[in-house]
This record gives structure tokens, sequence and C-alpha cells, in this order.
């Protein structure tokens, strides 16, 4: 069992720290499902304000559901459709503040409000996308994206053998 002592101070020391543990929890496990959960799970209990944190993997150019923590979820979601498949087709970030204003919008979980969905890419390959999802109106700021964004680049070479 890990046990974490993550202090509630600014953004920028919340996702340091949240790095840190993802290391601790990653670094010398080679499976790429083990090290998703594990990553979900973190998000899940010190990211305030969430009702799904999860991956996507990127399965033949199609999202398929990956280790996640909140209610149960879409399987598959195309490239290009939704705030996922838009993170997936683009390979870019995507800070959603009112989730029933995007075009296209998949409704998993009919409380989600907003969302952030990180791509995660290694040596040049879409591995698959972080999604968060919080009850909450603009939930996510920039800086939950660049925090994300660089816990997924620590993600993805942990990731990229699956």
């Amino acid at each position: 069992m890990y046990v974490f002592d993550i202090a509630a101070g600014s953004k920028q020391e919340l996702y340091r720290e949240l790095a840190n543990a993802l290391d601790a929890l990653t670094a010398d496990e080679p499976d790429a499902v083990a090290n998703m959960a594990n990553a979900a799970a973190l998000l899940w209990e010190y990211l305030p304000d969430l009702n799904w944190s999860g991956f996507y993997r990127n399965v033949a150019d199609e999202l398929v559901l990956g280790p996640f923590q909140g209610k149960a979820a879409c399987i598959r979601i195309p490239f290009g459709r939704g705030v996922c498949g838009a993170a997936a087709s683009t390979r870019e970030t995507q800070r959603v503040e009112d989730v029933h204003a995007f075009p296209g919008h998949i409704a998993c979980d009919a409380a989600s409000r907003s969302e952030l969905v990180v791509p995660i890419v290694h040596d040049g390959r879409l591995l698959g996308v972080l999604d968060l999802d919080s009850p909450s109106p603009a939930r996510f700021d920039a800086e939950d994206a660049a925090g994300c964004e660089m816990l997924m680049q620590r993600l993805a070479p942990r990731i990229a053998g699956a």
C-alpha cells in the first residue's frame, strides 16, 4: 500500500507532488494497465471536485476504455467524436468549461459539466488520453492542463509497451 502526504498548497506544488507520487507508483512497474490504474486512482484521490478520472487507450485508431475511477463509462470512442476523440485526433489538450456546449459531446455521466482531456504521446505515437470530468462548470484551468500534461509526459514511457 502506498500512502502519500500531498499538501494542499498552490496548484504548481500539487502537481509537483503528484508527479513525485506518480514516479513512486510507476517507476519500477512495466505493466501499462497497472500504471494507468494507479495513475487514475492517484488523480481521483488528490484532485478535488472530480466525478471521473481515467484513461482511454488507442487501439487500432479508436479510443477504448482503460483503467478509471468513477461511474461506468463509454467503452469505445471514435477519433474526432466528443472531447476525448477531439484530443485524440488533434493531439492537443482539450479543456472544456461546459461540456453541454461542446459539439458532439458524449454524455457518459449526465452529472459531468466540465472536462479536461490530455493526449498521451510517446515517440510520436498516440497511446491514448487522460480524461478528467467534473460536476462543476469551468473546473479546470490552464494550470490543471499544464500539470496534467506534465504528468502524462512522465507516464507515457511507462505505458508505451502495451
